[in-house]
C-alpha cells in the first residue's frame, strides 16, 4: 500500500514517531519530519517492516530530500522519572523545537500526545505504515537508536546490544541474571529474571 504522502491539503505537516519505548535500557528516541514537495521514495515504510541494510540506505536518502528534519533522546534516568509513555511523547517535542521550520500540524505515530506549542495535532494508530513523513521519522528515530545500541555493546558486550538493541531477549535477560544491570538500564522497568 502506498503511503499518504500528505494528510491535509493546506497545512506544513510534520511527522513524529519515536523509538525504544519497549526497551530495557538505553534511550527512548524520536524523530520529526517535514517532507518537500519533491519527496519521492517508494521503499519507505514502517521501520519494523525494514531490514537494516535497507533502513540505513534510506537514512541518507530522507536527510538530503526533506525540508526538515530533527531527532532527539531521552535519558534512561528522564524515563524512570518520568515514565515511558510520557518521555516519548517528551522525546518528539524535543525533536519538533530542533526542527528549521515550524510546522502548522503535527501527525503522530499511535494515540497519545501531549499539545505542543498550540500546533494542531492528529494521533494516527499504525502511522507508521500510512503517512509517508512518520514512516520516515521512524526510519531515522530507529537508524539513530541502532547505532548508539551498537556503539553502547562495546562497553557491554554481554548483553547482546549490537543485535537485540536493548529489547528483553534471552541473551538479555540471561545477562542481567549474571552481571546485573548497567547504569544504561531503566531502573523502572522489570529487570529481575529467573
Amino acid at each position: 500500500m502506498e503511503l499518504l504522502k500528505k494528510w491535509t491539503n493546506n497545512y506544513i505537516e510534520a511527522g513524529c514517531d519515536e523509538v525504544g519505548r519497549g526497551c530495557l535500557c538505553g534511550p527512548v528516541v524520536a524523530a520529526a519530519v517535514i517532507l518537500d514537495e519533491t519527496f519521492e521514495q517508494n521503499l519507505i515504510n514502517d521501520s519494523k517492516k525494514l531490514n537494516f541494510k535497507t533502513r540505513m540506505e534510506l537514512d541518507h536518502y530522507i536527510k538530503n530530500n526533506v525540508k526538515s528534519y530533527a531527532i532527539a533522546e531521552l535519558s534512561p534516568s528522564f524515563i524512570d522519572q518520568h515514565n515511558i509513555l510520557n518521555a516519548s511523547i517528551h522525546a518528539m517535542h524535543r525533536a519538533l523545537d530542533k526542527l528549521s521550520i515550524q510546522p502548522e500540524l503535527i501527525l503522530v505515530d499511535g494515540n497519545k500526545f501531549h499539545p505542543y506549542n498550540y500546533i494542531p495535532h492528529e494521533c494516527i494508530i499504525k502511522g507508521d505504515s500510512k503517512v509517508l513523513s512518520i514512516a520516515a521519522a521512524s526510519i531515522l528515530a530507529k537508524n539513530y537508536r541502532d547505532r548508539l545500541m551498537i556503539e553502547l555493546h562495546k562497553e557491554f558486550p554481554e548483553y547482546g546490544w549490537d543485535t537485540n538493541f536493548g529489547y528483553a531477549t534471552k541473551k538479555h535477560q540471561e545477562a542481567l541474571i549474571k552481571h546485573g544491570p548497567t547504569r544504561h538500564h531503566r531502573q523502572s522497568f522489570r529487570l529481575k529474571y529467573d
